[in-house]
């Protein structure tokens, strides 16, 4: 199994089997390049690159916001996902209290539940985490979390559409409409989305929404959207204030001086890229070989493989662990995985034991999801998992 030339558009060590696009994406030799012919030019004279700078990035803006069709002007370029919730966070600052809640779920990402952590102890608001059980259908998920809402307290809603750590896909434009009748604002973490599934942020409907696509969708990294419904429009404030504060939204979020916005540049080179592969057979192809590293390392150690959703392309499998294995166990596994079997990939915590997570792409093959398989049970067993 393999993407004819997929490989050769990157600059991986050829040592590495990288099976985790899904951390930090990786960047196309055509995307690097002209990226670094940005920032060639910004150094060959910063003042008038920073004077021609906003209208490219109004043009950045909306090819963006464009492509998983959502509106130019109520949408932002941000670094992640992570800086997008920080800034909704800082935004619901004045107008929660101690009683209130934020509601989330057991997949969200592990650096948003700190945020929510930290925002609780500054606010005295409670975070409330609901659990989703890994194999739950659409109705179920769709249930526990309404579950979860208690009217007139919860102010806001964090959920995923792609679940990080655990790849499942969330029926999410099912959990807006529901949580709109509820009157409870959604942040939708689309992380994973652009690039990996058609999305329609308008037909969505819910009040903040942010997706990075420096993972499926070929940007540098540090390149992410931010989308806001209109009545927040004008309440929406930048985690930093600089001279475009007067601006408002969206350069208000967007600017500060010595920011280095070249990444976000780049991103449109990214499309083109994509676009150019043919998205629908990039697409099939990531699911496809993820599909199959995750069936041949269910086999090898005896695992189940859990579905995540249609047209998802990262995968997961189920690992033991020894009692009361924590982070610091699986972090130290993912290590030697990467380190002693030449295999780059995520391993999370679950439940009572481990979640390892492989992502497809067009650089990844067969033969490297066979040599994890056929590392991986050893591996374990020395491990003491």
């Amino acid at each position: 199994m393999i993407f004819e030339g997929g490989r050769e558009l990157f600059s991986f060590d050829p040592s590495v089997s990288y099976l985790n696009h899904g951390s930090f994406g990786a960047v196309a030799v055509p995307v690097r390049e002209a990226h670094r012919g940005f920032l060639d030019e910004a150094d060959r004279n910063p003042m008038r690159f920073a004077r021609r700078l906003p209208d490219r990035l109004d043009e950045v803006r909306a090819r963006l916001a464009g492509y998983v069709q959502a509106d130019p002007a109520r949408s932002a370029l941000v670094v992640n996902a992570t800086a997008a919730t920080a800034t909704v966070l800082h935004t619901l600052f004045p107008v929660v209290r101690p009683e209130h809640e934020i509601l989330t779920t057991d997949h969200a990402y592990d650096a948003v539940i700190t945020a929510l952590d930290r925002f609780a102890a500054r606010t005295g608001v409670r975070v409330r985490v609901v659990h989703i059980p890994l194999e739950a259908g659409d109705d179920e998920v769709l249930e526990r979390i309404v579950a979860g809402v208690r009217p007139g307290v919860t102010r806001l809603a964090i959920v995923d559409h792609i679940a990080a750590a655990t790849a499942k896909l969330f029926p999410i434009a099912r959990i807006a409409a529901r949580l709109r009748a509820e009157g409870v604002p959604l942040l939708v973490d689309a992380a994973h989305v652009p690039g990996m599934l058609d999305t329609d942020v308008e037909g969505i409907g819910a009040d903040f929404w942010t997706g990075n696509f420096h993972k499926w969708a070929f940007a540098p990294r540090g390149t992410a959207l931010l989308t806001v419904a209109p009545q927040w429009v004008d309440r929406i404030e930048p985690l930093v204030v600089s001279h475009a504060d007067p601006d408002g939204f969206p350069r208000s979020i967007e600017h500060q001086g010595t920011r280095d916005v070249t990444a976000w540049l780049a991103a449109p080179a990214g499309l083109d890229l994509l676009e150019s592969l043919g998205p629908d057979r990039v697409r099939a192809y990531a699911v496809d070989v993820a599909e199959y590293a995750q069936r041949l390392l269910a086999e090898k150690i005896g695992a189940d493989r859990p579905f995540p959703g249609d047209g998802v392309s990262m995968r997961v499998v189920r690992l033991p662990g020894p009692p009361g294995a924590g982070t610091n166990f699986w972090a130290a596994l993912r290590a030697r995985i990467g380190e002693e079997l030449g295999v780059e990939v995520n391993v999370n915590p679950w439940e009572d034991g481990g979640l390892l997570r492989v992502s497809g792409h067009i650089y990844v093959s067969g033969a490297d999801a066979q040599r994890l398989a056929d590392g991986l049970p050893g591996l374990l067993r020395s491990a003491g998992a």
